[in-house]
């Protein structure tokens, strides 16, 4: 019995069981609640994981959007699919914000729920569908006890209206609404008063004139302005002429129109897009109260210097965002263009090649037409005004860290033409360079000045190879045709001597200078030395010019000095032609001087004296002479010029005595003149574009530097960086161990875009400065934000266009009391013809200009008092709710409404 009974209780309980499996759920037998409770599941499942796991696992951020995310999940109901959407923002929403979702600024938002069709509009077109949605979502909501608002998108897209829905609680439910009106806005809603009445009538029922009621509102207000841009059928006044006259391009015209950047360094060579093509300003007002619509009316007449706070911010150009490519014009993309002629240098080993066409060669490219090349000639060889000829003032301090020419130099100026003339192709400047050389051949034939080049000095041995072929060049074109004149070329003035080469570094030769003699092979008396054998006072020798000497000059005579393998002797090889003329000069001013006086004169460390008393001067007063000089002073000469075989003692024996003016001059002009032009003419292409490439960098960067840009450390600090940068990569040209060709270009390339980098951020200050001359620190501060917005991107390969490629700039500047009149001045009037096209119909005019966008924000707030939760609950009794919210957005031409309605149902 006992186990019967017990079998029976083990079958009882498996039916029971069994039932129990298929038990069903009566509270989602149609498909309507199923459709809710999936979708109660997917929020629960939110809401457990919170934003911080969301955004570890799925959360996507939107790329329109400062800090918004959203994660999603698709349903099926009614053989419909459905997709919702769950935003949400992990900081604080700032007010007016643009970079807000439309749900967040319309409805003060901050996390919300979308849920929408999958279709190609993407919004529920039949309002039955739509509420019926909207309340499974709520329902859903509701049953998580979350209070996240929902929205669905209805109506045509293009209207971007939604209805919503929001459970605040037990107490209270938002519902939302929002549309648009795409054009034909009326009149009565294009102004503050017809607004302010829009808003109240949602409230009070009443059809009396609004106007005798009072209705307290709060409102805050946003006026968006943009300075005016001018187009070609604007009225606009001729510039001054001093200005245009200073900014010709001789690569194109003028269009009679006056440019940004008319007077920069850099018009001459391209006219650059504003980097700034705008500023837009935010007038706000914030809590105002408004009691009826002539309130309303007199605010509309406002002035928006009234407002209580202004925000400043540019409108970028795209090019300056964009992707460092070239493809924006100026120097960087030349020189783009540059780096490829150089790669296909070495294709040919004469530049003639080039010009003819070789089958090998591509003389694809297009050559300029001649009246083209007779500008470019005509502006390097015959238009230079003295104040191009001075260098200094335009050089960096470490622009001699590259190896090129100093900017207003000749071969630079011709780097520079060469980057616009014919597209800096190969072919573009062969032709060039051959019209260059023969124009350089005429002046040194019709002994005319070589422009852009000093005709006397030293030559500056770090720059190029050709500049300083350029320079030893006009040196002889000088000497030559003072020569052809009757002058004496040979010798120097009294009143500028010169003492000898570097053998005499340690050798006063002011002083003990005595009276001055009239002999012409004298430049003056030395009264505190005297000859050795007859005691005569010595006289300082008229010497000639050491000959100035290109590099390749130095390394040949280098390279002779060190095949004689004598090292004492090395000095006297390298200099004795120079020797050898201050010797004769200083016989025939000395007749009895023997070669231990010589070395007295010209290198005194080499005459070790016994006596400290050897000259006849007083130490305590130069003017009295010593009663008792000890004479011959006790001295001798140094261990190398003693030695046997002196090449000094050898040059001295073989030098007759000549004064200056009848030796042999030490330089040459017609064979060093002809020597150049040879070098000019059998110059290989990759030589000639390698030293192009080092001056073109330098010659760029030197010209960007000129330019006015306030005191700015951004850019001096981005300069020096990028001088230090073409110093090390050009180092490679400027030397004979050239790296393998592939390194060579990719290396030139990388400089390349960090060139433009520089240069974008030199417009950018330019532009700034120009416009913010008379408040100079707002004009820095928004500088400061576009660099911190720009500097990421820097030193890559991109602009803003690869990871942050809709990343918008959006930092402003707030503007102080005292900047207010200078952000005015930027909108200017409005002209005739923009007067007539326009009719003004929204008030708050800023120097006769309307706002492009005007967005306000109406409230209403109520006590709960007079509620039914309010006796059940004191604390909520004393609470003040936003009843009533309205944003309006828009312009005569486009108005948007969004309504927020709280009630206690």
């Amino acid at each position: 019995m006992t186990s019967t009974s017990n079998s029976k209780g083990i079958v009882e309980d498996d039916d029971e069981e069994e039932e129990f499996q298929h038990f069903d759920d009566f509270t989602v037998a149609s498909s309507w609640e199923r459709f809710i409770s999936e979708i109660e599941a997917v929020c629960r499942q939110w809401l457990a994981d919170g934003t911080k796991n969301l955004l570890v696992k799925d959360a996507l951020r939107m790329d329109s959007f400062k800090d918004l995310y959203k994660v999603k999940s698709e349903f099926k109901y009614a053989m419909k699919s459905y997709c919702m959407e769950y935003y949400f923002a992990i900081s604080k929403v700032a007010e007016w914000d643009h970079t807000l979702h439309d749900l967040q600024l319309s409805f003060g938002v901050k996390e919300f729920v979308v849920i929408a069709p999958q279709s190609a509009s993407g919004v529920v077109l039949d309002a039955p569908e739509a509420s019926k949605l909207l309340s499974a979502v709520a329902i859903a909501l509701s049953n998580c006890s979350c209070l996240w608002p929902a929205f669905v998108p209805v109506h045509d897209p293009s209207r971007k209206a939604y209805i919503g829905i929001q459970n605040m609680g037990t107490v209270f439910t938002r519902r939302f609404e929002a549309d648009r009106i795409g054009s034909q806005v009326p009149i009565k809603l294009m102004h503050l008063e017809g607004l302010y009445e829009l808003f109240v009538s949602k409230f009070a029922y009443t059809t009396v004139d609004w106007s005798m009621h009072h209705f307290e509102v709060y409102f805050k207000m946003k006026l968006t302005y943009r300075t005016p841009v001018y187009d070609d059928e604007d009225e606009f006044q001729e510039p001054d002429a001093d200005i245009t006259g200073s900014s010709e391009n001789l690569e194109s015209g003028t269009h009679g129109k006056s440019q940004w950047d008319d007077d920069s360094p850099w018009s001459k060579w391209y006219s650059a897009e504003d980097p700034i093509k705008g500023f837009e300003l935010l007038a706000i007002w914030s809590e105002i109260t408004a009691e009826s619509s002539l309130d309303m009316a007199e605010l509309e007449n406002a002035s928006p210097l009234e407002a209580e706070k202004w925000l400043l911010y540019p409108c970028l150009s795209s090019n300056l965002v964009g992707i460092c490519d070239g493809s924006t014009i100026g120097f960087a993309s030349q020189l783009r263009l540059l780096i490829k002629a150089f790669e296909m240098s070495s294709e040919a080993k004469f530049i003639e090649d080039f010009v003819s066409g070789s089958e090998n060669l591509n003389s694809s490219a297009v050559v300029p037409p001649p009246t083209v090349l007779d500008r470019v000639l005509k502006d390097l060889f015959h238009e230079v005004t003295e104040a191009q000829a001075d260098f200094s003032q335009v050089e960096h301090e470490s622009s001699r860290s590259i190896k090129g020419a100093q900017p207003e130099s000749l071969f630079a100026q011709f780097c520079l033409h060469a980057l616009w003339f014919g597209n800096c192709s190969m072919r573009a400047i062969a032709v060039l360079w051959i019209e260059f050389v023969r124009e350089v051949r005429w002046c040194w034939e019709e002994s005319q000045s070589l422009p852009r080049m000093p005709g006397n000095g030293t030559i500056d041995l770090s720059t190029c190879l050709i500049n300083q072929k350029l320079h030893m060049l006009a040196v002889c074109i000088d000497k030559k045709r003072r020569e052809a004149e009757g002058q004496n070329i040979g010798t120097s003035d009294s009143e500028n001597l010169q003492t000898p080469m570097n053998f005499s570094a340690s050798h006063e030769v002011s002083k003990g200078f005595g009276r001055k003699n009239e002999r012409n092979d004298s430049a003056g008396v030395a009264e505190s030395m005297m000859l050795l054998k007859s005691c005569k006072t010595m006289h300082f020798p008229m010497t000639q010019d050491p000959p100035p000497m290109t590099e390749d000059m130095h390394e040949e005579r280098l390279q002779a000095a060190e095949a004689l393998g004598d090292s004492f002797s090395f000095s006297a090889q390298l200099e004795k032609d120079i020797l050898a003329s201050d010797m004769s000069a200083f016989k025939a001013a000395n007749q009895d001087a023997v070669f231990e006086d010589f070395i007295r004169w010209h290198s005194p460390r080499d005459w070790e004296n016994d006596d400290s008393h050897e000259i006849g001067v007083s130490q305590t007063n130069p003017m009295e002479e010593v009663s008792e000089v000890k004479w011959p002073p006790r001295g001798r000469l140094s261990e190398r010029m003693s030695g046997n075989g002196n090449s000094w003692r050898k040059i001295w024996n073989e030098a007759p005595p000549l004064p200056v003016s009848e030796q042999k001059p030490l330089l040459d002009p017609n064979r060093e003149g002809e020597k150049v032009l040879h070098y000019l003419e059998t110059l290989k292409p990759q030589q000639l574009l390698e030293q192009m490439v080092c001056t073109a960098f330098r010659a760029a960067a030197d010209t960007l530097n000129q330019t006015p840009v306030g005191q700015l450390k951004q850019i001096t600090t981005k300069t020096r960086q990028l001088y230090a940068t073409m110093a090390s990569m050009l180092k490679y040209l400027q030397s004979y161990n050239i790296m393998s060709d592939s390194d060579v270009i990719d290396d030139l390339r990388r400089l390349c875009t960090t060139f433009e980098h520089i240069e974008k951020l030199i417009l950018l200050a330019a532009s700034l400065h120009r416009k913010f001359v008379q408040s100079p620190h707002l004009g820095e501060a928004i500088f400061s934000d576009c660099y911190d917005y720009y500097l990421p991107n820097m030193g890559t390969g991109s602009g803003l266009g690869d990871n942050n490629t809709k990343k918008e700039f959006d930092k402003k500047q707030r503007v102080s009391s005292r900047d207010r009149n200078v952000i005015v001045g930027m909108f200017t009037p409005p002209t005739a013809n923009q007067s007539w096209r326009k009719v003004l119909s929204m008030g708050n005019l800023l120097n006769g200009h309307e706002p492009i966008l005007r967005e306000i924000v109406f409230s209403k707030n109520d006590r709960v008092s007079e509620s039914y939760y309010a006796s059940t609950n004191p604390k909520l009794s004393r609470q003040d709710v936003e009843t009533y919210r309205m944003y309006v957005c828009g312009t005569s031409n486009d108005l948007r409404v969004a309504l927020a309605v709280t009630s206690f149902d």
